[in-house]
């Protein structure tokens, strides 16, 4: 099953300094059909005006990860951590049995960021955060893994305290890559850039693909293009 969800149909909240557009139900959105896909619960596509962002707050028992597609988001949190994230780099935070963090887009441009929270399977660890560069020669042409729960993951992939990947690669127009998982794995694909073809069916920049009851994906660039993918059990 391989279900498109247009950049259109997404929930949609304009803030004045963020332009948000949510894949699964979050803040004033709500779809009782896009409540989470497996463990997978926010996926959200930030636009962050320059000098502005998100003040301290507090999150517990979830592993966000942060992509950033363009500017850089600057992180500082109450475990005394201060780290800037550019365009093509990953930040995650476990936030465990409780954290209080701000993120700010410091920069002369506006930042854009993919925001995606999964469910741990390890409730209640202390909390911690780290960021890891991705340069696209990286995952130019090859699916790499940027953060992972699995047993073994590369060693440049960022941990994530949850039976989970989030995968990403470059790819040039007419190349692909192939992912192989399990049919009980629900699977999540956004186009950041161009767009792509899953297993033939077309997947449009922006737009999100939810798959399951699938054990392997080709996935082909039909125009210079760039993709984030998360692997996730079925909820609990």
């Amino acid at each position: 099953m391989i279900e498109i969800r247009d950049f259109e149909s997404l929930g949609h909240a304009d803030h004045g300094w963020l332009d948000a557009r949510h894949h699964f139900s979050f803040g004033q959105y709500r779809d009782a059909d896009r409540v989470g896909w497996g463990t997978l619960r926010v996926w959200n596509d930030d636009r962050i005006a320059p000098k502005t962002g998100f003040p301290p707050h507090g999150h517990r028992d979830m592993e966000i990860v942060t992509f950033v597609r363009k500017g850089a988001i600057t992180h500082r949190d109450h475990m005394n951590n201060e780290g800037r994230t550019k365009a093509g780099d990953v930040q995650v935070m476990s936030a465990g049995k409780g954290v209080q963090h701000e993120e700010w887009n410091l920069e002369d441009e506006e930042t854009t960021l993919f925001q995606i929270w999964i469910e741990t399977n390890r409730p209640g660890i202390a909390p911690r955060w780290e960021q890891a560069a991705f340069p696209e020669g990286t995952r130019k042409g090859k699916l790499a893994r940027l953060a992972s729960g699995k047993p073994d993951p590369p060693a440049d992939a960022l941990w994530i305290a949850a039976d989970a990947e989030v995968l990403g690669a470059t790819l040039d127009a007419g190349d692909e890559v192939t992912h192989e998982t399990g049919k009980e794995r629900y699977l999540y694909l956004v186009p950041s850039k161009g767009h792509v073809s899953v297993n033939g069916v077309d997947v449009p920049e922006r737009a999100g693909a939810a798959i399951r009851d699938v054990d392997r994906l080709v996935i082909k660039a039909a125009e210079d293009a760039e993709f984030v993918l998360v692997d996730v059990p079925a909820a609990a």
